[in-house]
């Protein structure tokens, strides 16, 4: 009888007593993919911070029972990416700011603690992680704005695809207004005009394409791509988008102070709706504001790259005088403010970027003058005398 030799290097038929001397194959980091939907007024429920003498975006303070814990969030996570971006080398307060433009739904590609700090030993390539996570093959969507032709109309019409209930395929007129904004042969539909179609009849969707108007807006991804979103659970969002023709974008603004400060008013104006708002009135001629490329009666959306929707007119002032003798700000117009509303969109998610790196560090003009008349506060964005340096941000969170 042949005598059997046992050799550790091949083992024997059987998987449990294999023996491999690849170690790093067992400890291989497995990203989780994490989809948060909350209701409206709801918060979701973690906090996200940076951390001295420790690296990553941190997760942390996730409420029992909250948003984030359902959705599988655990405490000392870390951020790779946020809506299919990789924010791993994004400053903190960039990566709270993709979160709160999500809207009501955000998908967090996360690492737990001890899988990133040991992938970070080891030289790992994170956005490479990232990326097979998802596979190569994963586009984005697309977000499409069509004009009607008045020969031609939108050029597209929608086809249910077979035995999926809520998934259209898009059919074009070539050279088309459809085709011409972006739209591809055999895209899928995702959202038309804010709505998402995953659970409209085709009868449902025809009614609302003849309700359109000359105009609709709608977000598509290619048929491969969306197989790969499906089978990885990944929700297809408008904050994922590529945009593609929209008739409106904020514009974001480097302003540098002059010997008159930035030579624009700052107004707190009240429409009859009775919603108000930051308007920029006022341009001195040839000051910063103008030749940074200021319009009169635009909105203001940031100041630094802070959302002032929550401010106040006075806290808005107290950035801009922190913000010394470089400012960055994001405005848009009414109409685009509209646009976005209706969409349900933030106007801050898709931007021109007319400018240079904002600065974070600098002195500020002082001399604030308000007046209160017919529902306005105006303030003169003038006088840049008292200094003062802004704090680095090191803590944002997210509710």
């Amino acid at each position: 009888m042949e005598k059997f030799i046992f050799n550790p290097k091949e083992g024997i038929d059987n998987p449990v007593m294999v023996i491999t001397d690849d170690a790093d194959s067992v400890m291989k980091p497995s990203p989780r993919l994490c989809v948060l939907k909350r209701e409206e007024g709801e918060s979701y429920g973690f906090h996200l911070q940076v951390e001295q003498g420790r690296q990553g975006h941190i997760i942390r303070n996730v409420e029992l029972g909250g948003v984030a814990g359902r959705s599988g969030l655990q405490n000392g996570d870390r951020l790779l990416e946020v809506n299919n971006c990789y924010v791993v080398n994004v400053p903190n307060c960039e990566v709270t700011r993709k979160i709160t433009q999500s809207g009501h739904q955000l998908c967090l590609l996360v690492l737990n603690e001890e899988e990133y700090e040991r992938a970070v030993s080891q030289g790992q390539d994170l956005r490479d992680l990232a990326k097979a996570n998802k596979g190569e093959d994963c586009k984005p969507p697309r977000l499409c704005h069509i004009t009607r032709n008045p020969a031609s109309g939108l050029g597209i019409s929608f086809t249910p695809v077979e035995g999926q209930k809520g998934h259209f395929s898009v059919n074009l007129v070539t050279g088309g207004a459809a085709e011409k904004a972006g739209v591809r042969k055999g895209d899928r539909l995702v959202w038309m005009d804010g709505a998402a179609v995953s659970e409209l009849t085709h009868s449902a969707l025809s009614r609302m394409m003849k309700k359109c108007g000359n105009h609709i807006t709608i977000l598509v991804i290619d048929s491969e791509s969306e197989k790969k979103y499906i089978q990885l659970k990944i929700p297809i969002l408008p904050s994922m988008a590529v945009s593609h023709n929209l008739p409106y974008r904020a514009r974001k603004l480097q302003l540098v102070s002059g010997p008159q400060g930035y030579g624009f008013l700052l107004r707190l104006e009240r429409t009859p709706s009775g919603r108000t708002f930051h308007v920029l009135r006022g341009m001195d001629r040839d000051s910063p504001a103008e030749r940074a490329g200021m319009r009169d009666g635009e909105l203001l959306l940031e100041v630094n790259g802070e959302s002032v929707e929550s401010l106040k007119h006075e806290e808005i002032v107290v950035r801009v005088r922190q913000s010394g003798q470089q400012l960055s700000i994001t405005t848009i117009t009414t109409q685009g403010l509209e646009f976005y509303t209706r969409l349900g969109l933030s106007p801050l998610l898709f931007c021109e970027d007319d400018a240079a790196e904002k600065e974070k560090e600098s002195s500020v003009p002082a001399s604030v003058a308000e007046q209160s008349s017919q529902k306005e506060t105006e303030t003169p964005i003038s006088d840049t005398s008292s200094k003062v340096t802004t704090a680095i941000c090191v803590f944002c969170m997210i509710y």
